[in-house]
């Protein structure tokens, strides 16, 4: 993968950033960096299916730290992997929570999304503890997250493989939303199943679904 910083300063750029973020106490830095390799190579192959230059240049991978969806996805991929790891809570949360601050983008290290995936431009995008399946894209300003059922206990959604959520989109509660479907900008699915090759427009009162056949261009 091509880099544009190398592991080690790339670890050490991050544990500048949570103990200026954080300054209650100095983080460890070889327990960051002694799990940032596996971290590297679920952040490698994520990006090697993303059709776009930025991710692939024809030959090789590439991450750059300045890119703004590339770090917030590694962010993610390292806070997950150090809670996979059974790393310290402490240093899962410090990460999740720098992904929140520089990014607006609030997924909790538990919350298990799936190998593959694509932040696009993702400020203000909250996923919650839903089933993640590949080749999942979310914009910015979309929810995924519990709704409660009948015995009031919270219900959350299944996403299969190809699911796309415009800008301003939600999927919330017992939903099941099939494979290559897409919920059009500002859309709300609650408590709905998706059939496979869906286009979702509008909200449960007043929607519409279309159906559609291509994948989206984002994935090679």
């Amino acid at each position: 993968m091509k880099m544009s910083i190398d592991s080690a300063k790339l670890i050490k750029y991050v544990g500048c950033q949570i103990e200026t973020f954080f300054p209650d106490e100095s983080i460890d830095i070889i327990e960051l960096g002694r799990h940032s390799d596996l971290a590297l190579q679920r952040t490698e192959y994520c990006f090697s299916k993303v059709n776009s230059k930025y991710f692939w240049d024809g030959n090789e991978v590439v991450f750059n730290h300045l890119h703004a969806d590339q770090y917030a996805m590694f962010l993610y991929i390292l806070s997950n992997t150090l809670f996979r790891q059974q790393v310290d809570p402490i240093l899962c949360t410090k990460v999740f929570q720098l992904n929140r601050y520089i990014h607006g983008i609030d997924i909790y290290y538990e919350v298990e999304l799936p190998e593959i995936f694509l932040f696009v431009h993702s400020i203000g995008t909250v996923l919650g503890r839903a089933k993640y399946s590949n080749y999942f894209m979310v914009y910015q300003g979309c929810n995924v997250g519990g709704s409660p059922d009948k015995s009031n206990q919270l219900v959350y959604p299944d996403l299969k493989e190809h699911v796309t959520m415009h800008p301003g989109s939600s999927i919330l509660g017992d939903c099941t939303v099939g494979r290559n479907s897409t919920l059009a900008a500002g859309s709300l699915l609650i408590n709905q199943n998706l059939d496979v090759n869906s286009l979702y427009m509008g909200n449960p009162r007043d929607h519409r679904v279309n159906k559609r056949e291509k994948q989206h261009y984002a994935w090679r």
